[in-house]
């Protein structure tokens, strides 16, 4: 039977923040083709990681484990999942789009004689019945965005990328039960050899994980005034970050840079002051839960996605909000 599988990637010992948006993304697509949702889960031994899917209400989770899954290897994976899913028959696979995963689907998608639809930000319902959803990328740093639907009778394979689909919440009822699939490996088969995992920079700010993030833009004038924001993002908990155009001048660093070109986030709030909204911007944060815009501009396309909009002079409303969120902290 076809059906919609997830493949969850462990980081740490539990199951990385970003396969969270990608079982929210699975269930989207279940929603809209009536299939069945399920997890995967791969590696030498997964049995922790099954007990974080136990309120998320998915008709199977499958373990497919084997001492040659650990450490990774692109070898390992691409075998192990290859062999589950000619068994399983899907009819989509979703991703996480993490380094890791576009080292090794793209070869297990080539073994099944299909490809990989990678970095999807949108699902749309199929056009006319009986065709296939329509999956969305953005192309050209996020000037256009491209259609595809998956023709065919293979599997259709899709990565999902980070910020794009909210974290789903814990679903009613209970997940079924954990099996267990042993795939059959060799050592003679895992022809890579596994280096250190990729890692960023000692410095670089983890947005995606941040809940709460004020970000500024050009209305910000000048370097100098940044304080003046920094003081509202600490009393708020929340990350400071920056439009393309702040960190191109060097007022704050790349890692602060929410966009196409930056870090994509789907913090609970996200308060964008003294930024217009470029597309660019909008595909790196329009999957905040609640976006709070601060402009002068009463016609910025930051309005149309915003939750909340303030038509002012950010360097009149940033102090008014400070000395509000400080009134409640009290």
């Amino acid at each position: 039977m076809s059906t919609v599988w997830v493949v969850l990637e462990e980081r740490a010992g539990r199951i990385a923040p970003l396969s969270w948006e990608a079982l929210a993304a699975g269930r989207q697509l279940s929603k809209l083709t009536g299939l069945s949702l399920n997890a995967v889960l791969i590696g030498a031994e997964t049995a922790t990681l099954a007990g974080e899917l136990s309120n998320q209400s998915l008709q199977r989770v499958v373990r497919i484990e084997h001492p040659l899954l650990t450490p990774y290897t692109s070898d390992g994976f691409a075998l192990a999942l290859e062999q589950f899913f000619r068994s399983a028959d899907p009819r989509y696979v979703v991703f996480p789009h993490t380094y890791q995963v576009r080292d090794y689907a793209p070869a297990l998608a080539a073994r099944m004689s299909q490809m990989l639809l990678g970095d999807v930000v949108e699902i749309c319902p199929a056009a006319s019945e009986g065709d296939s959803p329509t999956f969305v990328r953005q192309l050209l740093q996020g000037r256009l965005s491209g259609h595809y639907r998956h023709t065919g009778d293979g599997p259709c394979f899709l990565s999902v990328q980070a910020g794009a689909f909210r974290a789903p919440e814990s679903q009613a009822g209970a997940c079924a039960t954990a099996d267990t699939f042993p795939p059959i490996l060799e050592a003679a088969q895992i022809r890579t050899r596994p280096g250190q995992p990729f890692r960023a920079s000692a410095q670089t700010v983890d947005l995606a994980s941040a809940e709460r993030i004020v970000s500024i833009g050009r209305g910000i004038h000048d370097a100098a005034n940044i304080p003046l924001v920094q003081e509202l993002a600490s009393v708020l908990d929340a990350e400071l970050a920056a439009s393309r155009p702040i960190c191109d001048s060097g007022w704050l660093p790349p890692d602060r840079q929410v966009g196409s070109s930056g870090q994509s986030v789907a913090p609970k709030l996200y308060v964008a002051l003294g930024i217009s909204g470029a597309i660019q911007h909008q595909v790196g944060m329009k999957a905040s839960r609640c976006i709070v815009a601060v402009n002068k501009d009463p016609e910025a396309p930051i309005f149309e996605i915003a939750d909340y909009g303030i038509v002012g002079d950010l360097f009149e409303v940033v102090p008014a909000l400070t000395e509000a969120v400080k009134s409640i902290k009290m």
